[in-house]
């Protein structure tokens, strides 16, 4: 299993909450640091994990200064890389209604962090990821998430359309997006176990997904902008489709 360097005191304090034994070491100061990675470092000595001073940074002249923040690559914290679960443990929560979702082929790590973290804000049930063509789980992902990746299930597959196929025999439905399809959003039966899937940055959907959905929506725009960016988009729809 790798590790992972991460500089988002947020995203650490997570993964010491939910698996404090994969948490590796955290370089912080309990005097310089901000209060969240302060609070990082309070939490790690308390399951006795390694912390260490950051190095100093010299500055011209040479006087020796502090950087904080990770900016300078001096605050962050090795956390061991996290495990997806199985695609039929991810759909197997016994509820009537819920909201997964599936990402087809995403590519930009900041847009898969960015829903990561919109998920686990409106409580998704769990997010399918394609490994072909798709951004992996970065450190990036992980910091942007501040948080999601920890909270969120998740399952990795190289072919989407075995969770399709699994999703409609676990009872679900499955919900494309498209900015060229003509039904909106809220006409979507909120009240049913949706498997809602958001396509590539530049391409969308591809054809043969698209095929596979039982019903397929767009976001009808009200402005002079007619399309969103994805992790935006699927934002939207999260909020729409987990209201009460």
């Amino acid at each position: 299993m790798s590790s992972l360097k991460l500089t988002n005191p947020h995203s650490v304090l997570a993964a010491l909450q939910q698996r404090p034994q994969d948490v590796l070491e955290v370089h912080a100061s309990a005097k310089r640091s901000s209060a969240g990675w302060q609070g990082v470092v309070e939490l790690a000595k308390q399951h006795g994990i390694s912390v260490r001073e950051p190095i100093a940074r010299k500055e011209p002249g040479g006087r020796a200064v502090h950087r904080d923040g990770g900016r300078l690559g001096n605050t962050y914290a090795v956390v061991r890389e996290l495990q997806g679960v199985s695609i039929r443990d991810l759909f197997s929560q016994d509820v009537s209604r819920g909201l997964w979702l599936a990402l087809d082929q995403l590519q930009d790590p900041h847009n898969v962090g960015a829903i990561f973290r919109t998920a686990a804000f409106f409580g998704i049930r769990g997010i399918v990821m394609t490994v072909n063509k798709s951004a992996p789980l970065t450190p990036t992902v992980y910091d942007i998430a501040s948080g999601g990746v920890e909270t969120v299930p998740f399952t990795q597959l190289s072919n989407l359309s075995q969770a399709i196929e699994v999703a409609k025999k676990s009872d679900m439905w499955v919900l494309g997006t498209s900015e060229h399809e003509s039904m909106p959003v809220s006409e979507v039966d909120r009240d049913r176990r949706w498997l809602l899937v958001v396509g590539n940055e530049e391409k969308g959907l591809r054809r043969l997904t698209q095929e596979r959905c039982d019903q397929v929506c767009c976001i009808p725009p009200r402005g002079e902008v007619t399309s969103l960016n994805v992790s935006v988009a699927a934002g939207v729809l999260m909020s729409h489709l987990t209201a009460d």
